[in-house]
């Protein structure tokens, strides 16, 4: 009997033992921990929704390069990087010494011409009377009036040369066309320069405007834009509209953009050249349009998707895209406005499959 109840107690425990094993086998595993996680975003539709942005700088809408008329030595810089100038202010002198001896060079020749001239205006006005009491043949008068026109024009030749030296003269200042800011400064007392050669720019007093480069693909949207707001990395609360008012012709060689010139409705006083700025274009048309991140685009073929997420399940859904700009693509079809779409893993998932959400703790 004892030996009954011992293997009976034995069998019991082997049951146990067994059913015990067949529950951790069989035991549901933690899908948690094997659920994959990703980023999302709600889609969300709206007029205009993305606006283009550009950086730029604020430039004057004048800004002129001075150099001398002639070449020479300078002796004499009267402004500074950023000095406030009129029209009219000497900025720089070269030395005119040279300029001054030729000056009195054509003088004297001036003053030569004229004697030349008198006398000849003399020996005509003799000749004349010798021919009335018939001295002299009109041959000699003839002479005497040529003589007399070849020194007229000596001297008109003499005057026009003295005329010559004393612009030089004048040249040898270097003077402010207009009201400004001196903006750059190129050359220094003691430095000979050319004619021509750049000296000084001047950034003149009036409107301003912003210089922003734009790629070939946007051209035509910027000419179509009908809002531009221009805002200040320096002056948060500043905010200006803005107009296109000139497109470079041709792009640049090595950036491949075309600079584009902002002109500025009303500056605000605060606003100073050379500050940076921010110009955001809008679309001209009035579309309902939605931007998600490229990073969501799913690829199965040829047809571009997105992953859905709804009750933590995923499903794909094909969609129509359209511009791109910002690491952002236009959705023109396929999605629903509120829709939650996948921003990151989209190429680990399966249709159907559950997924924990980003920073909802699971």
């Amino acid at each position: 009997m004892d030996r009954k109840l011992w293997i009976g107690g034995i069998l019991v425990l082997i049951l146990l033992l067994s059913f015990a094993l067949f529950k951790m086998i069989n035991k549901p595993q933690n899908q948690t921990a094997h659920t994959p996680l990703v980023r999302t975003e709600r889609v969300a539709f709206a007029a205009d929704a993305l606006s283009f942005t550009y950086s730029g700088e604020v430039h004057a809408r004048y800004e002129t390069i001075l150099a001398f008329q002639i070449g020479g030595k300078i002796i004499q810089r009267n402004v500074e990087l950023g000095s406030a100038v009129r029209a009219g202010d000497v900025l720089f002198a070269i030395d005119p010494k040279d300029i001054r001896e030729g000056v009195n060079s054509a003088g004297a020749t001036v003053a030569a011409a004229r004697s030349q001239l008198r006398l000849a205006e003399v020996n005509l006005e003799r000749y004349r009377k010798l021919y009335e009491s018939g001295a002299v043949s009109q041959a000699e008068v003839d002479r005497a009036q040529t003589t007399y026109e070849t020194t007229e024009a000596s001297l008109n030749q003499a005057l026009a040369g003295y005329s010559t030296v004393g612009n030089q003269l004048d040249y040898s200042r270097l003077v402010a066309n207009a009201n400004g800011v001196v903006a750059e400064v190129s050359a220094e007392v003691g430095q000979v320069v050319a004619a021509g050669q750049k000296v000084i720019t001047l950034v003149q007093d009036g409107e301003m405007e912003i210089e922003i480069n734009v790629p070939e693909n946007r051209l035509d949207e910027l000419q179509k834009a009908q809002d531009l707001t221009v805002n200040f990395w320096a002056l948060k609360d500043v905010t200006v509209k803005g107009k296109v008012r000139e497109i470079a012709p041709m792009a640049d060689k090595a950036a491949r953009t075309y600079k584009v010139r902002i002109s500025l409705a009303e500056a605000a006083p605060q606003v100073k050249l050379g500050m940076t700025a921010k110009v955001a274009v809008a679309p001209k048309n009035g579309k309902v349009l939605a931007y998600i991140p490229l990073s969501a685009i799913y690829h199965s073929g040829d047809t571009p998707s997105v992953w859905v997420v709804k009750d933590h399940a995923v499903t794909l859904v094909p969609v129509r895209v359209g511009r791109f700009a910002d690491n952002k693509v236009e959705i023109q079809e396929g999605l629903e406005n509120g829709a939650v779409v996948v921003t990151a893993g989209v190429h680990k998932l399966q249709e159907g499959e559950k997924v924990r959400i980003a920073g909802e703790g699971q």
